[in-house]
């Protein structure tokens, strides 16, 4: 019951920070997979997140750097939303928001500058708290994480957004 109310929580986030607007958004997803360093998808959170998503009408540009072909079996039915991309950039391009699902080591090391250039809006969801909020904001970013306050770019107040 708890992991399934986690599940869905960076869902709710990604609602509420676009208003309950989530028609004609575009999100990455970074990181596919149930944990790092391996393809098994089986309760992997990002399967529910994408499936919350469709049914929202959003379009998804997903990256994992193992798991491709293994996602592509448990998201069957939904590829009319979906675009599959070849690195954690491609992923970013022309999105509205960047969903952290699984922390893989090579996320740690992104330059954000060059992500944030290539978005067409500028949320960051960490699913995994793998981010500094504050410097995330510096570099741009509407920076929203599970547990933690969020932390804005333009330090907009969203009604005490998701506390």
């Amino acid at each position: 019951m708890v992991n399934q109310k986690q599940k869905r929580l960076l869902a709710k986030k990604i609602e509420q920070y676009f208003e309950g607007d989530l028609e004609n958004k575009t999100i990455g997803i970074w990181g596919l997979s149930f944990k790092p360093d391996t393809d098994d998808m089986r309760q992997a959170p990002s399967l529910t997140l994408i499936k919350i998503l469709y049914e929202q009408g959003v379009k998804m540009r997903l990256y994992d750097p193992v798991a491709m072909e293994n996602a592509k079996l448990y998201v069957k039915g939904l590829e009319d939303q979906i675009t599959w991309c070849a690195n954690e950039l491609e992923a970013a391009t022309e999105v509205d928001g960047v969903a952290l699902i699984t922390e893989w080591r090579q996320f740690r090391f992104i330059n954000f500058e060059e992500v944030l250039s290539k978005m067409k809006g500028k949320a960051f969801f960490d699913g995994r708290n793998q981010y500094q909020p504050n410097e995330m904001a510096r570099l741009g970013f509407d920076y929203i994480s599970i547990g933690r306050k969020s932390v804005y770019a333009d330090q907009r107040d969203l009604q005490t957004y998701l506390r």
